[in-house]
């Protein structure tokens, strides 16, 4: 783990720069996404944030932008889906650059998630500064995982008890464009699979977080029976699959078990938290009528198939942009980070740029740089859901 911290003597604004590329060769998009970070920042960038489709050589990528902006940090994912101000597409690279003399950044590792989230967890906090560094306030973390191997719900309860309560968490699961055959996280140039890695973040200034949904309930309730990882076995007794089928029904409808997908997207489960509905992706119908879906869904949990809408989308990102930029009081946005499903974007298709539009409106001309991933992590003050599906995260950081 590589740290750093500022004197405060002359205390500096933060300086931020949000950067792409559509470069298809890897060593090339790596060197593009450095020389503008070097053109911008100039030298003694603290951290570089990446997000880069899964087509590219990540190892190769990432070496190139190393050498070629000689970052302290580099983190970041395979992504879904890639954005930044003022660009919005699908198969880029792109990443948010960070010097912040008012704050210190370090890296955890947590490997082995499927064999055990907990000490993956422990991992990753015991290279946080926090525990004994108390010069900085204000604790969060950065949290990318990789996807496939879940247990992202775990992670999150894991990290809030290692923690203490004390850090706020934000992020995302690695993405594949949805082909959920390899996600993966980066550590400085390195690649993992079946880990996560967080980016410590201790500010003298707030960081923002906002978390929304545009989903609503439309159908009656069903208790989860069975469930067994990923798997959603029986609702109400009964195989899973009926469930989606009597609905679909009702609205004149049919759903294809073979091709799941199109019903699904516009069709997810909320589990009701007696607060509000944490949102899982049915992805594919088991022979036995069982679902394989994106994140677990607890036995015995009450759960609803749920509706939503373009418009709603775009006003659940403005309602969790509002809620970040509420989060660092009176300061002005410098930067953002934005996370949203790539279901979300499946479904919204071209709709998703006025998603994208609706956060970049409310932060002004703020460096923005965000992805799609598979899935949500958001975990802050009277927000303690941890991992999500089909929800806006946002981050803010003060000037």
């Amino acid at each position: 783990m590589r740290t750093h911290g500022g004197g405060f003597a002359q205390v500096r604004p933060m300086e931020a720069v949000a950067v792409s590329t559509a470069e298809a060769d890897s060593a090339s998009a790596g060197r593009a996404l450095a020389e503008q970070i070097q053109s911008s920042l100039g030298h003694g960038t603290h951290v570089v944030i990446v997000f880069a489709a899964p087509h590219y050589d990540h190892p190769v990528l990432l070496r190139a932008l190393k050498d070629g902006c000689s970052p302290e940090l580099i983190v970041g994912a395979s992504s879904a889906g890639e954005f930044t101000n003022d660009t919005l597409g699908v198969g880029l690279a792109s990443a948010l650059a960070l010097k912040d003399s008012e704050a210190r950044f370090g890296l955890g590792v947590g490997k082995n998630l499927k064999t055990d989230p907990a000490a993956a967890a422990r991992s990753i906090v015991e290279s946080f500064n926090g525990h004994s560094d108390y010069t900085f306030p204000h604790r969060s973390a950065l949290v990318l995982t990789d996807a496939l191997a879940g247990y992202a719900d775990a992670l999150a309860d894991e990290l809030t008890v290692a923690t203490a309560g004390e850090y706020q968490f934000f992020g995302g699961g690695a993405g594949d464009n949805a082909s959920f055959e390899r996600t993966s996280v980066f550590s400085g140039t390195e690649v993992l699979t079946d880990a996560a890695v967080a980016l410590e973040i201790l500010s003298r200034k707030p960081l923002g977080i906002g978390v929304s949904h545009g989903w609503e309930p439309a159908s009656d309730a069903f208790r989860v029976t069975e469930a067994s990882g990923l798997t959603l076995v029986s609702l109400n007794g009964v195989p899973a699959v009926e469930a989606f089928e009597e609905h679909a029904a009702a609205k004149g409808e049919k759903l294809d078990r073979a091709a799941p997908i199109p019903f699904f997207l516009q069709n997810i489960l909320g589990i009701d938290t007696g607060s509000g509905y944490r949102l899982r992706v049915p992805l594919v119908v088991n022979d036995d009528g069982s679902i394989h879906c994106a994140a677990e869904v607890p036995v015995g949990s009450v759960v609803k198939i749920m509706k939503s809408s373009h418009q709603s989308a775009a006003e659940a990102a403005e309602r969790a942009t509002d809620a970040a930029i509420a989060g660092i009081g009176e300061r002005r946005p410098k930067a953002a980070l934005f996370f949203d499903c790539v279901a979300t974007r499946l479904r919204c298709g071209d709709h998703f740029a006025t998603e994208v539009a609706a956060v970049t409106k409310k932060i002004g001309d703020a460096a923005l740089v965000g992805c799609n991933t598979h899935g949500q992590i958001a975990r802050a003050e009277g927000q303690f859901e941890g991992f999500h599906n089909c929800t806006a995260v946002v981050c803010v950081f003060p000037d």
